[in-house]
């Protein structure tokens, strides 16, 4: 493997663990000689840019008697080998990616291999083998003249004698992401969030996953069962790649006696799978709806290294499209209205400035409490208490923000965000407050001036829930 450029030794330079990276590089060529090290820049979904060493090249792959050799590039980040490097597919002109449960629409690949990558164990070597392992089942790429059919067969005149060749711009883009949502975690609400958000008719396909660690399983048997139209029912996060929403509802209550000790239960299992969903998913959009939501959410995100925009709970969105509508119906204010706040009894309600009926052009804005609006709103609040929060209730409050994300409908919704710079809260905790959330996430209406009785509840919230962080062990 020809390491001895002055680019190539330059980007090798500054990798933290460079002799054990060039070591782990002449195995790969002892191997797999056909694979060759190219030096160039990565861009990173936050649009930052890195100057790497990548390795590209063909792997060969025998499927149905027949050999192809399928051209990939690997990208091998400054910390490799103990992180693991970003794969993709290198289709030529006359390629179309074949999108499926190990590579998204992009042509990025997601292997258990990758998931679990833990050096030594974990190598190059190994990964290639299991992606020709992998594509030996299930071709990634098919030839662009029979793309209705994209029938594996048609590669060979394309690729079984490819050469080396650098493609512009490296991976081929859609214009149009597919719709795809999955949900982790089994159990009553996990199924009604899958049925709710099928019932929606906005998704491409939906992968459902029941997490081992949840002991809130049960129902995915029955989708397997009964095979759902676009539900994939799996138990491995892998399928879950390339989702433009993950969505999860996945709970380890344990038998601990302390409520910060049954939190942290939670929080544990949090930490095994919400790292590998980011890595799986990084230009994703985080729902969490496991609760409790707001302490939940803060560890999602702080677990996933994205922005607050991109990690929200589902919070009080059920409880205000409830209020909204008694309010609308019951007592004929036809104004827009959020709950706010914690998921708890300190939840107080607010009212918009503008009608229900928003054109696409008017933005909505939280409306000072007022002696008319006030008595409305409690009146209102009072009405929705006996309601409950059943799994299917939530399940269709889950499915209509996933419904705005992937409409781009730019509606408000009353989701857990991080609420630390609004109306004057200093701490980082996350709350319910109005938001507008699209394709590119949410965005928090801004605050108003309270009302005393429900300034202090907001603020023993924030308190409440400062403490319980303190707490954990994230």
């Amino acid at each position: 493997m020809d390491l001895g450029s002055e680019t190539t030794k330059k980007i090798l330079s500054r990798y933290k663990f460079h002799d054990v990276a060039i070591g782990e590089l002449q195995k790969i060529h002892r191997i797999y000689p056909g694979m060759k090290p190219v030096t160039g820049t990565y861009t990173f979904s936050d649009g930052s840019q890195k100057d790497l060493l990548k390795l590209i090249g063909n792997i060969p792959v025998q499927y149905e008697g027949r050999s192809y050799n399928l051209p990939i590039q690997l990208w091998l980040m400054d910390s490799f080998p103990f992180t693991p490097p970003i794969c993709l597919l290198r289709p030529t002109a006359n390629m179309v990616i074949r999108e499926g449960r190990h590579v998204d629409a992009r042509g990025r690949l997601y292997l258990p291999e990758l998931h679990n990558w833990d050096h030594p164990k974990s190598s190059v070597v190994g990964l290639l083998a299991e992606m020709i392992s992998k594509f030996e089942e299930d071709p990634p790429l098919s030839s662009k003249t029979t793309v209705d059919t994209k029938d594996p067969h048609e590669l060979l005149a394309f690729v079984s004698n490819l050469q080396i060749n650098q493609v512009a711009g490296g991976v081929r883009h859609h214009d149009q992401p597919i719709n795809k949502v999955s949900v982790i975690g089994g159990g009553d609400l996990g199924m009604a969030a899958v049925l709710s958000i099928l019932a929606k008719g906005k998704v491409d396909k939906l992968v459902f996953i029941d997490v081992a660690e949840s002991s809130t399983k049960g129902g995915s048997m029955d989708l397997e069962i009964f095979k759902l139209p676009k539900v994939e029912v799996s138990k491995d996060l892998s399928a879950s790649a390339g989702s433009r929403v993950v969505v999860v509802t996945a709970n380890a209550w344990s038998n601990k006696q302390s409520y910060v000790s049954v939190v942290q239960t939670n929080v544990d299992m949090f930490r095994g799978i919400i790292p590998g969903l980011m890595r799986l998913n990084p230009n994703a959009m985080l729902l969490i709806a496991s609760q409790p939501v707001d302490v939940m959410t803060h560890v999602a995100w702080r677990q996933s290294g994205l922005p607050p925009s991109r990690v929200f709970g589902a919070g009080c969105n059920l409880d205000s499209e409830r209020l909204c509508h008694v309010l609308d119906i019951n007592l004929n204010t036809h104004k827009q209205a959020w709950v706010i706040g914690e998921l708890s009894d300190n939840k107080v309600a607010v009212m918009s400035s503008i009608g229900i009926g928003l054109s696409s052009s008017q933005h909505p804005e939280i409306a000072p409490a007022t002696s008319i609006s006030k008595p409305l709103l409690d009146r209102g609040m009072e009405m929705t208490k006996s309601r409950g929060q059943r799994s299917w209730s939530v399940g269709l409050s889950i499915a209509d923000i996933v419904c705005s994300i992937l409409t781009d409908s730019r509606k408000a919704h009353s989701i857990s965000t991080l609420a630390q710079g609004w109306g004057g809260i200093g701490a980082e905790v996350f709350l319910s407050i109005p938001c507008i959330l699209g394709a590119n996430g949410s965005a928090r209406l801004a605050g108003v001036s309270l009302g005393a009785e429900e300034d202090s509840k907001l603020r023993d919230s924030v308190t409440s829930l400062s403490n319980t962080m303190a707490q954990l062990k994230i």
